[in-house]
């Protein structure tokens, strides 16, 4: 019986360090059992190092590992029960699809009848049903992905660990991941932990994210959570695109000089002499460049004071022309006072 309020893995206090290089900085992580978690962070931030941390390919310097309570911290990764699929697949060449989702029950000597039943079930499971003969040179790289996918899972591990997968495809492809990954966890139920830089990836699967930089997890959440309330400058900037405003051009809008976000979707653009509601801060400015996106416009505009505030509006009536021609407009920007985080140091 699986204990609900038992985190599938702890990170207590971990450190990693190479020489003086601190890779991974004390961090403390709990993640809940049957959650899709993803560990988010530009290159060099820590993820994939508390990743192999988590996995066993590496021990850490200070702190402790746990597995569903279990002290792993200097298990050997078969001692553990988790699995781990890679963003370069690692398939056996020359083996064909059904052998290398098998090939770990081959190892623990599972009869031959009973490997077939559970190759069947993963490969259903991932949609490559009567495609077990085929060898992964004919496959797709989704296809190849998928391959993986059900050899990690034909052992049933209780947590999946995904070290950025998607990230040989292409864009198209891996949008389509996305949605079959999350499917396909919330059908098995185990806990999935996800490495990717890649903040749309993030949002679109995560039942909560933690997001790295220089080592330190500055915030844990939900996708809205981190992407609508960011706790740090750095979180507010990697996670979507936001403004940030601090010193006097943040006290002319607000009367503090302290930084604040600000989202550019949340921002409207008006006529330079719009009346301002009580509920709404305003700065007046000049459109500096206007980028036209097919879907959405980005503006930018001045608001002097080596102050800029990017806008997006979707262009649900204007044409290119339209948009293009507010370039050096004087306007007034209005947004909801609800919508300004105030932002702390990391």
């Amino acid at each position: 019986m699986i204990d609900a309020s038992i985190p599938a893995v702890r990170l207590a206090r971990v450190s990693r360090l190479f020489g003086d290089f601190r890779a991974v900085d004390d961090v403390s992580l709990d993640i809940r059992d049957g959650e899709f978690f993803t560990l988010l962070g530009p290159s060099g931030s820590g993820k994939t190092t508390c990743l192999r941390l988590v996995a066993g390919f590496d021990r850490p310097t200070y702190g402790s590992v746990l597995l569903h309570g279990r002290d792993v911290t200097h298990l050997p990764p078969y001692e553990r029960e988790v699995n781990t699929v890679f963003q370069d697949y690692a398939l056996f060449p020359h083996m064909s699809v059904g052998d290398n989702v098998a090939y770990g029950l081959m190892i623990d000597k599972v009869p031959q009848a009973k490997r077939q039943e559970r190759v069947d079930e993963m490969l259903e499971l991932v949609r490559l049903s009567g495609m077990a003969g085929r060898k992964p040179s004919q496959l797709s790289g989704g296809q190849r992905q998928r391959v993986a996918l059900a050899r990690a899972l034909i052992k049933h591990p209780r947590v999946l660990l995904l070290d950025e997968p998607l990230g040989a495809l292409d864009l198209k492809l891996r949008q389509q991941m996305q949605i079959e990954l999350k499917a396909i966890q919330q059908r098995v139920g185990i806990t999935f932990v996800y490495v990717t830089h890649d903040q749309e990836e993030a949002l679109t699967m995560s039942d909560r994210i933690a997001v790295f930089n220089h080592g330190k997890s500055e915030q844990v959440g939900t996708p809205a959570e981190i992407y609508e309330h960011p706790a740090t400058p750095f979180v507010a900037g990697f996670v979507g695109v936001s403004n940030l405003v601090s010193g006097e051009a943040a006290r002319a809008i607000t009367g503090s000089a302290e930084t604040f976000s600000i989202r550019p979707e949340k921002i409207r653009l008006a006529e330079p002499d719009a009346e301002v509601p009580p509920s709404m801060y305003y700065a007046d400015g000049e459109v500096r460049d206007v980028v036209y996106l097919g879907l959405y416009t980005r503006y930018l505009v001045d608001l002097g004071a080596d102050q800029d505030l990017v806008v997006i509006q979707q262009n649900l009536d204007a044409t290119s022309m339209d948009v293009l021609a507010a370039r050096g407009k004087k306007v007034r920007l209005l947004w909801l006072r609800d919508h300004n985080r105030a932002l702390k140091s990391a």
